[in-house]
């Protein structure tokens, strides 16, 4: 059971890349205990059926719908919370995400941190065709994190992170959207669970539309900083 591991692949109307990103993973994750489990975020499209599909198709792929209201804080607290892993990782289903990067946090993992965050800002980790803004944004928030709050990463509002499973007992979440991400580590690092970063490499994707927009979320991730900024000094 150490080191078990699953991966949280959050979908919603990806119909046209969630195969591509499941047989990219399945080709390059070279680890034996480990089950990719697709959560269904209330697709339109035909999501569900690709789903079901590459679950009979092959052994470590699973499958389950988001039942609850439709949000990526609210389906990925659902994969995470059904899994039965020692460790957790959510991938996004656009082909972002670089499946060799796991081996490596687990790695640290076993070095006694809690949290490996993919950190696409230190040295070996890249972005691949990034939207400016994005890129600026997502800079700025885990500078200012590292910097003035004191965590073990540059790139706290990357999604892909390996965390323990066991954390989730201890730490309430309450953000239903992408700022998700950031309100996690957060929470752990007051709560006194060790963090850190390995390097990674990030891809645009290339086919469908990316769910995030700076405009909405910003003042999601600001208000989290904000409110950790408070806890670290008061």
């Amino acid at each position: 059971m150490k080191n078990s591991l699953t991966i949280i692949i959050p979908a919603h109307n990806e119909q046209e890349i969630l195969e591509s990103t499941i047989l990219n993973i399945l080709k390059n994750l070279k680890l034996k205990d480990y089950t990719i489990l697709i959560c269904n975020d209330h697709s339109t499209d035909g999501t569900l059926t690709i789903a079901k599909m590459l679950s009979k198709k092959y052994r470590k792929v699973k499958y389950l719908s988001n039942l609850n209201k439709p949000g990526f804080g609210n389906v990925l607290m659902i994969g995470f919370l059904s899994s039965k892993s020692e460790l957790v990782i959510p991938m996004m289903a656009d082909l972002c995400d670089d499946p060799k990067t796991i081996p490596l946090m687990i790695q640290k993992i076993n070095q006694g941190y809690d949290i490996i965050c993919g950190s696409r800002y230190i040295k070996g980790g890249k972005k691949i065709q990034e939207n400016v803004l994005k890129d600026f944004f997502s800079r700025i928030i885990g500078t200012l994190c590292h910097i003035l709050i004191g965590i073990n990463t540059l790139d706290i509002t990357n999604a892909f992170k390996m965390y323990k499973k066991e954390i989730f007992k201890n730490i309430q979440i309450e953000n239903k959207d992408f700022s998700i991400s950031m309100e996690i580590p957060l929470k752990a690092y007051f709560k006194g669970y060790k963090i850190s970063e390995v390097p990674t490499t990030w891809t645009t994707r290339k086919l469908g539309k990316s769910k995030f927009a700076v405009s909405k979320m910003g003042p999601s991730y600001f208000k989290l900083f904000i409110q950790a900024l408070n806890h670290k000094l008061f």
